[in-house]
């Protein structure tokens, strides 16, 4: 998968092999290996790669674009999968939203919705806490 995100990353953000190799101090051969699968970078050099294209360490090494259907997600920027919604509208949030959010049984969401842009779910303290910074600011 690192290889293949390598690609993807320098391609998205129109970079040749010569660019990257000069950004990481290394020769443009070196970058080449690194695509090819012929070596693999040090962590240094890893956490240099995700530094230069924002993405996190563990996504620029485990991102599996076959299975999420997409690129390699910028820092901060998930792509959780697909769920199916049942019958009476409910979905179920895919355990690592649930981690990374730290949404917990019993916890209560708000769904927003916007017709042009879609829709958008927030922990109901995290929009109390919003709305609460917004009145304080009018």
């Amino acid at each position: 998968m690192f290889k293949d995100n390598l690609i993807d990353l320098r391609k998205m953000n129109d970079m040749s092999q010569e660019e990257l190799a000069e950004k990481l101090q290394i020769s443009r051969q070196t970058v080449s290996k690194y695509e090819t699968g012929e070596s693999v970078p040090d962590i240094d050099k890893c956490k240099q790669i995700a530094e230069i294209f924002n993405v996190s360490l563990d996504d620029l090494v485990n991102y599996d674009k076959e299975t999420n259907g997409l690129g390699v997600p910028p820092k901060g920027k998930h792509m959780f999968g697909i769920v199916k919604v049942g019958d009476k509208g409910q979905i179920v949030i895919p355990a690592k939203a649930r981690k990374v959010f730290d949404i917990n049984p019993g916890d209560r969401l708000i769904v927003l919705g916007d017709e042009a842009q879609g829709i958008a779910i927030i922990g109901e303290k995290d929009f109390l806490k919003m709305v609460r910074t917004f009145r304080e600011k009018s």
